[in-house]
């Protein structure tokens, strides 16, 4: 039971993941980004091998299409998956197995795949994608955590009698780096989505500082230094 949104910024180029499940440390399973390159993960009965093996064949300059093409063909359990995956122009395809359960579904765009299995309905998958499509200027990593906030906002998982809490989620998001610009994940938390928002919203007031340290040890200040003068301007 797992629902996510995976991005591309057209006007920088950044690739990200928001994710959100009933299952616990889903940041686990989102490997799946490389600057440059594209964006994909593989839920429902995962394959973590599909990660890698989407990524590889992105850097070598396969379409998101042919990749899925290939994953598909070689795995004789596809059917129990949901693959996503957006290559480094923005071409986005998924594949929803048959055999994955409750509703699952995709909804594919521009710059953005939607998809979830073991949701409520496919409205869902509707909502995700519209959270994540309501502010098209805004920095990739608020827009993928609007997608999810939207997919929980419509239901979320389990069904109209049982709902399934949001137990944890992720917010991968690369620039140009090798490294990531964000990762930030709640691995087990009763409303997971919403201290994966606090979360973000706490790390964007020390973000250039970290940044800012590492390129400029010798004039950094220390950590509690900025945390004071982070304190007096909230005051």
């Amino acid at each position: 039971m797992t629902y996510t949104i995976l991005g591309r910024c057209q006007r920088t180029g950044r690739l990200g993941i928001g994710i959100a499940t009933f299952s616990i440390t889903v940041g686990l399973y989102c490997n799946g980004v490389a600057a440059n390159t594209g964006v994909t993960i593989s839920q429902a009965f995962v394959n973590q091998r599909n990660n890698r093996l989407a990524l590889r064949l992105l850097k070598q300059g396969f379409t998101a299409g042919s990749v899925l093409a290939q994953l598909v063909a070689n795995d004789p359990d596809e059917e129990y998956r949901q693959i996503g995956i957006i290559d480094r122009t923005g071409n986005a395809v998924a594949h929803t197995g048959p055999h994955t359960r409750g509703w699952s579904g995709h909804v594919t765009g521009d710059n953005h795949v939607a998809f979830g299995n073991g949701l409520v309905g496919p409205h869902v998958a509707d909502g995700i994608a519209a959270g994540f499509l309501a502010e098209p200027d805004a920095d990739l990593e608020h827009r993928l955590l609007m997608g999810i906030e939207a997919g929980r906002d419509a239901g979320g998982q389990g069904t109209v009698d049982r709902h399934k809490p949001e137990r944890s989620a992720a917010l991968i998001v690369y620039s140009q780096h090798a490294y990531a610009d964000i990762d930030l994940r709640v691995d087990l938390h009763a409303t997971a989505i919403e201290e994966l928002r606090r979360v973000w919203l706490e790390y964007k007031k020390y973000e250039a500082y970290y940044h800012d340290r590492g390129r400029n040890p010798r004039g950094a200040i220390g950590q509690e230094a900025f945390m004071a003068k982070l304190a007096a301007a909230e005051a």
